[in-house]
């Protein structure tokens, strides 16, 4: 009797699955949400920021996020705001991987009952 694995669809949806395991692997850290950099206007109405928008204040980092159903803000420092904008963009891949790897196993899923069906009705004739 063969492996489940012998079968040709069943191995390429194997060699994918296993792909897409290594990139996931190679994620590093990440973090859901949305990093902006803004530039503002201040209080005093006679700042030249309120005239021309390339003298505003700024550039600010800002992190948004979701937590327990309300948005949050956080001020992010010069320093820290490309690093979490890394890792937004790794949360971004993160769901991206996750999605490929279900459609790849629900398809490996699909081949192996196919594959088990056909085995079946072999069996039941003999």
């Amino acid at each position: 009797m063969r492996t489940p694995l012998n079968s040709s669809p069943l191995r390429r949806h194997q060699r994918r699955f296993l792909q897409l395991r290594k990139e996931l692997q190679s994620l590093k850290y990440f973090c859901k949400g949305t990093v902006l950099v803004r530039t503002m206007k201040c209080g005093k109405s006679t700042c030249a920021c309120h005239v021309d928008p390339a003298k505003r204040h700024g550039p600010y980092w800002e992190w948004t996020y979701k937590s327990q159903a309300k948005t949050v803000n956080a001020k992010l420092s010069p320093a820290s705001g490309p690093i979490y904008q890394a890792a937004v963009r790794q949360y971004r891949k993160l769901k991206s991987l996750l999605t490929r790897l279900e459609r790849t196993s629900r398809a490996a899923l699909a081949a192996l009952a196919r594959q088990e069906e056909t085995a079946h009705k072999k069996r039941n004739r003999s």
